[in-house]
C-alpha cells in the first residue's frame, strides 16, 4: 500500500523551504512568512526567523562605534594578542635560525643607495628582539599587553593596528635620522612608546589624570639614555609618531565623515614619515 497526498491537495500546496526545495517544513519565518527547514531556522526574540532575514537584519543594523569612531568588538583584544604572538614566534625563530635577525633587523644603511633598499625593515625590526637579553622581549610584551588592552577597545582594531605600525615606522625614522647608519636595531620599544604617547593623548582627550603616565614615560625615556644598548632614538620617534596618530584619531570631530578624515590624517602622517625617510636616506649618502 502506498500513501500520498489526497487527491484534492496538489503538490504545490506543500510548504517547502525556499533554500532547500526538497525539504518540507511547516515552520514559517516570523518576519517574511516563508517556510524554513531546521537548517535554515534561527531563534529570534519572538518565534523563528529564516537565515536570510537574520542576515538582512544584521546588514541593516546600525554599527556600534567606540568613543573615537572604531567598530565595537566583543571579546579579547585580538590585534594586541596577534602582535604579541607574532613577536614571540619571531623570537623563537631568531633563537633557532640566527639568519632571521640579519634578514629583518633595521639600520639606516638599508634605506640608502649603498645597498639594495629594503625599507620594509623599518617595520619588521619592531617585531624582533635581542636574543641575549630576555627582559627585552619580556618588558615590551608586558607593556604591549597592558597598553593594548586599554587602547584597542577605545580606538577599534583597525585604528589601533594602524597606530602601532605608524609608531614602529616612526621609531625607525628617528633611528635613520639620529643614529649611525651602520648601527642595527631590533625591538618593539619604539612602537610601545608610541602606545604610551597614544594613551597620554587619549587620556587627555577624555579628561583623565595623566600624571602617572607622564612619570612612566619619563622614567623609561631616562633609561634609554643611561642604559647601554637601548635606542633612545627609536623611543623618541615612536613616542612622537604614536602621539601624532592618536591626536588625529582622538581630536577629529564627530561627524558622518569622521572615519574618512581620520584615515586621511593617518595616511598624511605616514606620507610625512616617508618624506623624512627620503631625507634621511640622502643624509646617509652624503658622508660617503
Amino acid at each position: 500500500m502506498t500513501y500520498g497526498l489526497p487527491a484534492d491537495q496538489p503538490d504545490q500546496d506543500v510548504p517547502v523551504c525556499p533554500r532547500h526545495p526538497d525539504r518540507v517544513s511547516y515552520v514559517r519565518c516570523q518576519r517574511c512568512g516563508r517556510p524554513a527547514c531546521p537548517e535554515c531556522q534561527r531563534p529570534a526574540a519572538v518565534g523563528i526567523q529564516c537565515v536570510d532575514c537574520v542576515r538582512e537584519a544584521q546588514r541593516n543594523a546600525p554599527v556600534s562605534r567606540t568613543l573615537f569612531g572604531g567598530t565595537v568588538r566583543q571579546g579579547r583584544p585580538l590585534v594586541t594578542f596577534s602582535i604579541i604572538g607574532a613577536c614571540v614566534a619571531l623570537f623563537v625563530a631568531q633563537m633557532a635560525l640566527p639568519g632571521v635577525t640579519d634578514a629583518l633587523a633595521y639600520a639606516g644603511i638599508y634605506t640608502s643607495e649603498f645597498v639594495s633598499p629594503e625599507p620594509w625593515r623599518m617595520v619588521t625590526a619592531a617585531f624582533l628582539h635581542s636574543t641575549g637579553f630576555l627582559l627585552h622581549i619580556g618588558f615590551n610584551m608586558y607593556a604591549l599587553w597592558i597598553m593594548g588592552q586599554a587602547l584597542e577597545p577605545l580606538l577599534g582594531r583597525a585604528r589601533f593596528l594602524a597606530l602601532y605600525l605608524i609608531a614602529a615606522f616612526g621609531g625607525s625614522v628617528a633611528v635613520l635620522l639620529l643614529t649611525n647608519p651602520l648601527q642595527g636595531v631590533v625591538g618593539a620599544s619604539g612602537a610601545v612608546f608610541g602606545l604610551f604617547g597614544a594613551m597620554l593623548i587619549v587620556q587627555r582627550r577624555r579628561g583623565g589624570d595623566v600624571r602617572q603616565l607622564v612619570v612612566l614615560i619619563a622614567i623609561n625615556t631616562v633609561l634609554g639614555f643611561v642604559v647601554p644598548g637601548i635606542s633612545w632614538q627609536a623611543h623618541l620617534g615612536g613616542l612622537l609618531a604614536g602621539g601624532a596618530a592618536a591626536a588625529i584619531i582622538a581630536y577629529t570631530p564627530r561627524s558622518p565623515r569622521r572615519s574618512l578624515i581620520q584615515w586621511a590624517g593617518l595616511t598624511g602622517l605616514t606620507l610625512v614619515l616617508v618624506a623624512l625617510t627620503v631625507v634621511g636616506a640622502n643624509l646617509v649618502a652624503s658622508p660617503f
